[in-house]
């Protein structure tokens, strides 16, 4: 997942740590195309988060993922047409990716309004 990076456009604060403002873990574009759900989260003036963001979230706040709502991390991508994802299978966090065409009916993608 190394290859990974964060998508042109995406502003990250400086230093090792920062804050991320009004998390959404995509329940508004659950089955929805991450393509799609890119301009969605654009048109309202939100950001998508990157795949160490939704790392972090989940680390601290583990809640946040669950069962039939995963979210997609459109903030990385390494060249092609994946989107990492993270997701609940067996009781237990994965991580992975998806296509960025495909929708998923327990698949949104994850926004944040703001990092400071």
């Amino acid at each position: 997942m190394n290859r990974f990076q964060p998508i042109e456009g995406i502003g990250l604060p400086e230093g090792r740590a920062y804050l991320l403002l009004d998390i959404d873990t995509g329940t508004g574009t659950l089955n929805v195309t991450p393509t799609t759900a890119l301009a969605i989260i654009a048109q309202a003036n939100r950001s998508p988060l990157t795949l160490e963001e939704g790392i972090s979230v989940i680390t601290h706040f583990p809640d946040r993922l669950r069962k039939n709502n995963g979210f997609s991390l459109l903030g990385s991508r390494c060249g092609d047409r994946r989107v990492t994802v993270l997701w609940i299978s067996d009781k237990k966090p994965k991580l992975g990716w998806c296509w960025a065409g495909n929708p998923h009916t327990w698949l949104g993608s994850a926004s944040c309004r703001s990092r400071c």
